[in-house]
């Protein structure tokens, strides 16, 4: 980063902080965080902007029936009970799951957690009669478990989950169903008896909970303001003793600027940063704050359209493209921010196989490749990638596309960018290449974690995820895949399920169904003075049991 940038944005930070309130300034166990996110994301309960919503406005004020596991720094994160003590699929109906809720949750609001709590939630994505339904929380929702159909209480603290066909991958995906409290939506629906329509007196519920979420989590929504911040305080008496607060309040601020972020870091606005500007990162450790970094199941890819007419159809294309880059070069330039991949998943981890298509740098095979293809230095081949100018895991998507574009050109490509809002980017992944909001693209740069199946493959490749169901943008599908996929879904040993999945990401990689560039190491870098920071093996983290110095 030039000199004068960081300056300019050191100013424009110190003359905002100036004229914040004193809130967002105020020191001892306050921890101001500066997301990479324009906005904040939703606060409902489903949050918006990828993962970045679930790690900073579901995580904290939510509880899930599941959670991840993100105590350890050293081992992969599993998923852990939530609100949901155990669950068992049926022994003979593998459609039907069985879960059993904790007991004594309350809800920021002080009602209960219980059955009802858990049915209202799954019907304000899924039922379209209900009252309270949500047609903007399902996008975020129901694309990330697809199979759910439906709930029913069995007693106050048992409920049974139907989907609609048998999916072993059912507990995982509720690690992204966040509970809200059913009484405190009441309130405010019965507070708006003047609005007659009732699909506008529910959209208007919505958005007054926003403003005043309750959930169950280790942190209380305080103060609420649209695209500036938003402040917690601590829950005293959260469920959990391991994950009861020693923070007493929490500030979010959106800031998608990589320069500004590391300047508000460096004159000490806030506390935390997520993705800093990596030519400042020795800056950085120099004045004495620490960078987190951890190897994650987090990719950094190109996702090829399949569409008819798209040059990526052609896999000697797509594999041209995967061996014209040094990706060695790319991670000396990101500060050495960045895993260099194998594909979605990383030699040794159960579900790799035994791909035949090696990613590497070989600019000779990949020139062979496109020649093959019929591409050439005098007949050029035109792509056009959709990415954003910031968003969450998208780390330094303008620099890193540029950085492509030019990497690209020794193999025959002309790379045309288009960089749009991250939220317009990520809300075009569900609605697929073929929409008119693709503008055209050949490819999309949205980043993915890749922590369970369904997230890392399944959603990519299957003819049931195609849009709008959920992020299959490409139409990447073959009657092979969904085979594969089908023997992962209704195998329920975990060993027998790592081999049908293995056989999943085999096909993928030698399919060369993505341009795989980088794995993130989700750099975080904070103030000294935040302590019992785990920089989990996962792209999510846990503030609860941080404390500050």
């Amino acid at each position: 980063m030039k000199r004068h940038t960081i300056g300019a944005a050191l100013a424009a930070v110190l003359c905002a902080a100036a004229l914040a309130p004193a809130s967002a300034l105020a020191q001892g166990k306050t921890l101001r965080i500066a997301m990479t996110a324009a906005d904040i994301p939703k606060t409902h309960g489903q949050p918006d902007q990828g993962f970045e919503g679930n790690r900073f406005t579901g995580i904290p004020l939510y509880d899930a029936l599941t959670h991840w596991d993100l105590s350890a720094a050293d081992k992969p994160s599993v998923i852990i009970p939530g609100l949901a003590t155990e669950w068992k699929v049926g022994d003979t109906d593998k459609t039907k799951w069985t879960f059993k809720l904790r007991k004594g949750v309350k809800f920021h609001d002080g009602s209960d957690f219980n059955a009802d709590a858990v049915v209202w939630n799954v019907e304000k994505v899924l039922r379209k009669e209900a009252r309270h339904f949500a047609p903007d929380q399902i996008g975020v929702t129901v694309s990330r478990m697809p199979t759910l159909a439906s709930a029913r209480k069995i007693d106050d603290f048992t409920v049974e989950l139907t989907t609609r066909e048998p999916d072993s991958f059912l507990p995982l995906n509720l690690t992204n169903l966040f509970m809200a409290s059913p009484a405190h939506w009441q309130k405010k629906w019965d507070a708006l008896g003047n609005v007659a329509d009732p699909t506008q007196r529910a959209a208007q519920a919505w958005a007054a909970f926003a403003a005043d979420a309750s959930g169950s989590g280790p942190f209380k929504m305080a103060r609420f303001s649209p695209r500036e911040r938003v402040e917690y305080v601590a829950n005293t008496n959260y469920w959990d003793p391991k994950r009861k607060p020693k923070i007493d309040r929490i500030v979010l601020l959106p800031m998608p600027e990589a320069s500004a972020r590391t300047a508000a870091l460096l004159s000490g606005q806030v506390d935390w940063i997520e993705a800093p500007a990596p030519d400042a990162v020795p800056q950085i450790k120099q004045k004495g704050f620490v960078l987190h970094t951890n190897a994650q199941p987090h990719v950094w890819p190109w996702q090829f359209s399949m569409v008819e007419g798209s040059p990526w159809a052609d896999k000697r294309v797509r594999q041209a493209a995967n061996l014209c880059i040094n990706r060695a070069e790319l991670k000396q330039l990101l500060g050495g921010l960045m895993e260099i991949p194998k594909g979605t998943v990383s030699p040794g981890h159960p579900w790799w196989g035994a791909p035949k298509f090696d990613i590497k740098f070989d600019l000779p095979a990949a020139q062979k490749l496109m020649a093959e293809a019929g591409f050439s230095a005098s007949k050029r081949l035109k792509v056009k990638t959709l990415t954003s100018a910031s968003g969450s895991g998208q780390m330094q998507p303008v620099a890193m596309n540029e950085w492509l574009q030019q990497a690209l050109r020794a193999c025959y490509f002309d790379v045309e960018l288009e960089v749009i809002e991250w939220n317009a980017l990520f809300t075009n992944w569900r609605e697929g290449a073929k929409d008119p909001k693709s503008r055209g693209a050949h490819a999309t740069n949205v980043t993915f974690a890749a922590m369970d199946p369904f997230f890392a493959m399944v959603r990519f490749s299957s003819s049931r995820t195609l849009p709008p169901v959920s992020n299959n943008w490409g139409h990447y599908t073959s009657a092979e895949m969904d085979e594969l996929i089908s023997r992962a879904r209704t195998t329920f040993d975990e060993r027998g399920r790592d081999v049908a999945l293995s056989r999943i990401h085999t096909k993928i990689v030698d399919d060369a169904a993505f341009l795989w560039v980088a794995h993130d190491v989700g750099p975080r870098a904070m103030s000294a003075k935040v302590k019992g920071v785990v920089q989990p093996r996962s792209w999510f983290i846990d503030i609860a049991p941080m404390s500050i110095q």
